[in-house]
């Protein structure tokens, strides 16, 4: 029986810790062989008892696998009924602390390329969307509003086009260097245009003070994605339209060293299952081909409407 198989599988210490450090983060097999402090193969079969009993659930991102509690299934119904009783005290606290230093490291690394690269993201960038004209498709599902934010602007590039949809368009972005570049071409509150400084997993904006958020081409340098869609959710206005452009899911693993990425791509169905916890209702996708090999996508969801 599956209840059984599931009481087995928690019976066992370590594996109750993988479980509370699941139900906080999502972490690769090296991660948590670090938070923990034990040898990769006990992780290892740890994980692989906890996964087989549908209490974890993987994923792939080229060659790494992370991990989560199991979402569905009744694996997901037994996590669910048992978590109030995994306290974040003792062993299960230090651990909770261990992890979000790991993946604080995980951020930092890759904000740390973000400056060192800032004067040349512009090329970059062009190495990937060269003869892609990204920025029609973002305008064209973009409706006109009052105020629209570029979550993760970067050098600004796309902020004076998206001026076209909005009376006032905010730029966020986490990087001094990047936000040295934009402030090069824009002068903060001119022609409608703000520029401020903050991370996609804590907005320096206040509650329904934007109409329409886009997040391009960003989502892969997060460490948590989903944080970044529940601040967004928080930000918009009832039915605000959240514009989400993304790599497919590719292998592509010399993206992490030069681009700073930390996942490999999305499904657009992860992240449309995201959305939905959060609080949106995907509309439409598109889906279009980009240098390298490489595979975009357009998702645009709705701020679902408040009871």
């Amino acid at each position: 029986m599956q209840v059984i198989q599931s009481f087995k599988a928690l019976a066992d210490g370590t594996r109750l810790r993988l479980v509370n450090l699941s139900l906080h983060f999502e972490l690769n097999v090296n991660e948590i062989v670090r938070i923990m402090e034990m040898g990769q193969s006990r992780i290892s079969r740890h994980l692989k008892i906890l996964s087989e009993s549908g209490l974890l659930s993987y994923r792939r991102d080229g060659l790494r696998i992370f991990y989560s509690v199991a979402r569905d299934g009744e694996g997901a119904t037994f996590i669910k009924a048992m978590r109030h009783f995994i306290k974040t005290d003792g062993v299960f606290g230090r651990d909770l602390t261990h992890a979000e230093k790991v993946v604080a490291e995980r951020t930092r690394e890759a904000s740390d390329l973000f400056e060192a690269v800032a004067e040349d993201w512009e090329r970059l960038k062009r190495e990937i969307l060269d003869g892609i004209d990204l920025n029609r498709k973002i305008l064209d599902t973009l409706p006109r509003v009052r105020t629209l934010v570029d979550l993760g602007c970067g050098t600004g590039e796309l902020l004076p086009l998206l001026r076209k949809r909005a009376q006032t368009v905010i730029g966020v972005e986490k990087s001094a260097r990047m936000l040295e570049e934009a402030r090069k071409h824009y002068t903060p509150d001119k022609d409608g245009i703000e520029i401020r400084f903050g991370e996609l997993e804590h907005l320096p904006l206040g509650d329904g003070e934007a109409d329409a958020a886009v997040v391009n081409m960003v989502l892969h340098h997060l460490a948590e994605p989903r944080k970044a869609f529940a601040e967004t959710q928080r930000v918009l206005r009832s039915k605000g339209t959240f514009v989400i452009v993304e790599l497919l899911p590719h292998k592509d693993e010399s993206m992490r060293l030069t681009y700073g990425d930390l996942w490999l791509g999305f499904s657009p169905d992860l992240l449309a299952r995201w959305l939905h916890d959060c609080g949106f209702t995907t509309k439409r996708e598109h889906r279009f081909d980009l240098n390298k090999g490489l595979q975009g996508f357009i998702l645009k969801a709705e701020k679902q409407s408040s009871i």
